[in-house]
């Protein structure tokens, strides 16, 4: 199933929960919780929800605006946010659950531009280890998925399998054709980085997505520009703490 993210939704609950087809899967896990008397249950074992690349700002792709900038045959990562490289740095360990991409509403001209040199839109969620030199590993992808139904709106997408992460890795988005998820360029520090050789950063038409799971390269090209796309975590529990050793006597 597929959740368009759109805005604020009407919600009734008089013995009948009705959830919105536009619903977030965010917030889906939270009125699901409500539903289901989680409050009973411990907090401090408790898993977080996060929005991996969520920014106080959010990123606006160009399309169907002129020129309409597009991701094409590259996977990439948003290595800075203004001045922070933490929003797209997974928090703590756990499982993505979602995949959400907000993409725009290229022209029907425009489309075929694009479809003419790349194929249908689509894209997927890479997770990515990234060591010295620039050098990145894709250690778990989800599928890539179609995007043509979508244009214009943010979608989420809800995976099959969930992704299990570690800390400290970074979320990243491959896309093996092209992708209307590109914002303007920009002057404020923000900036992404694709998996291409340091003198082919203006080659978009060659073919270096990182679709295998194990695929290492360098990302060495940088633009100073904003991909647009989250991922949905639910972080791993925390056990109890063990419970004091009390001696009886002296």
């Amino acid at each position: 199933m597929v959740f368009p993210v759109t805005g604020a939704q009407d919600r009734s609950f008089s013995g009948i929960l009705v959830l919105n087809a536009g619903m977030p899967l965010r917030a889906l896990f939270v009125v699901g919780c409500v539903a289901l008397a989680c409050a009973a249950l411990p907090s401090a074992a408790s898993a977080r929800i996060v929005e991996v690349g969520q920014a106080p700002t959010e990123a606006v792709p160009t399309c169907p605006a002129s020129p309409c900038l597009a991701v094409s045959r590259t996977t990439g990562y948003q290595a800075k946010v203004v001045d922070s490289r933490e929003h797209y740095v997974i928090p703590a360990n756990g499982r993505i659950v979602a995949f959400s991409i907000r993409l725009g509403s290229p022209s029907k001209r425009q489309i075929k531009y694009f479809e003419d040199g790349f194929g249908k839109a689509s894209a997927g969620l890479s997770v990515i280890r990234r060591g010295e030199r620039l050098f990145g590993r894709v250690v778990t992808a989800s599928p890539v998925f179609q995007l043509a139904d979508y244009f214009g709106q943010t979608v989420q997408f809800p995976l099959d399998r969930a992704l299990k992460v570690e800390k400290g890795n970074i979320i990243g988005i491959t896309v093996p054709t092209w992708a209307p998820a590109l914002s303007t360029l920009t002057e404020d520090g923000s900036s992404w980085r694709a998996s291409r050789g340091l003198k082919s950063c203006d080659d978009t038409d060659r073919q270096t997505a990182q679709t295998a799971i194990g695929a290492l390269t360098q990302y060495r090209c940088l633009y100073r520009a904003r991909l647009t796309y989250t991922a949905t975590l639910i972080t791993d529990p925390k056990p109890n703490k063990p419970a004091k050793k009390t001696t009886v006597g002296g």
